[in-house]
């Protein structure tokens, strides 16, 4: 809210709202120093942070959020893994009337944190990349096309942590 008010703004009140900006990007980076302290202690959530850190598109949000939020990788299978972060289309059918499939219910924090991972991860990603490119070319709608994407990166995710194996280009 502040950047968009910084460009609205007439100049004589740009500068408490920078102080304002400054203040939230110093508090920011206060909370990623806490976190990455805390991180650090346990040497089972270091790992597990490393491991995530090393696949393509992944960052520390997306590391710290999948850590918090969704404990179970490793534990489910693709199909249950995709269900819990609320990823896997479902129909709206109600009797004879068939309606159109959509995306709900699940964790939808690691849903959004997924969501806008996958949008640079479609960027470099050597997996999703080609994936999206082919599903868009196919015709199907962007968002369907970011969400099968998602999920395959949530699947790619769950079986690295399943394995323990850390992200290996070779293997993409």
């Amino acid at each position: 809210m502040q950047k968009n008010r910084l460009q609205r703004m007439p100049e004589s009140v740009h500068k408490p709202i920078q102080t304002i900006l400054n203040t939230i990007k110093k508090e920011i980076q206060d909370i990623d120093k806490q976190l990455d302290k805390l991180v650090n202690s346990v040497s089972e959530w270091r790992q597990r942070r490393d491991l995530l850190l090393s696949a393509k598109g992944v960052g520390n949000v997306l590391a710290y959020t999948l850590m918090s939020e969704l404990p179970e990788p490793g534990k489910l299978n693709r199909k249950e893994i995709a269900a819990l972060v609320g990823i896997t289309p479902m129909n709206r059918d109600s009797g004879s009337f068939r309606g159109k499939g959509y995306i709900r219910r699940g964790r939808h924090r690691v849903r959004t944190v997924l969501f806008v991972s996958i949008k640079s991860a479609i960027q470099h990603h050597p997996k999703l990349k080609p994936m999206y490119k082919r599903l868009v070319d196919a015709g199907k709608p962007k968002k369907v096309a970011l969400t099968a994407c998602m999920r395959k990166q949530i699947t790619i995710l769950n079986t690295m942590v399943k394995n323990n194996t850390y992200w290996d280009e070779s293997m993409a």
